[in-house]
């Protein structure tokens, strides 16, 4: 169902930008970016990430996934617990905590997933991280 409605919203994004004559480019690029912070979901754990963490990490993204946001928080928090220093996991909270409405907790977890991010261009990039921080 959330599938369907994600689709029906880029699909009207993408007809409404199509209507614009000259603006047409630009109007498309940014529908494409308001598509990626829609499609913006939780991070796989590097390679040789504790493998309780890792665990707690893929569950959550399974929950995720269901849009169980609150168990998927929950597991992500649990993958924090075990190893605080990666970004992908603060990255994941506070996309959670952004799906429960708490914006604050999660700008918090964003800055932490930015400051932790060792190079990684899919926090860093963000562009629902980005809105939280700017």
């Amino acid at each position: 169902m959330k599938n369907l409605l994600l689709l029906l919203i880029a699909t009207v994004l993408l007809l409404t930008v199509g209507c614009g004559g000259e603006e047409k480019e630009t109007k498309i690029s940014e529908s494409k970016s308001a598509a990626t912070i829609i499609a913006e979901g939780p991070l796989s754990l590097p390679e040789g990430t504790n493998t309780e963490a890792s665990g707690h990490n893929k569950e959550g993204i399974l929950h995720y996934k269901e849009g169980h946001y609150d168990v998927a928080l929950k597991h992500f928090q649990k993958a924090s617990a075990v190893d605080s220093a990666l970004g992908e996991v603060h990255f994941n909270e506070a996309i959670s905590l952004d799906k429960l409405g708490k914006h604050g907790e999660a700008t918090k977890h964003f800055k932490v997933a930015q400051e932790k991010a060792n190079g990684n261009k899919e926090i860093l990039e963000s562009k629902i991280l980005l809105s939280h921080v700017q």
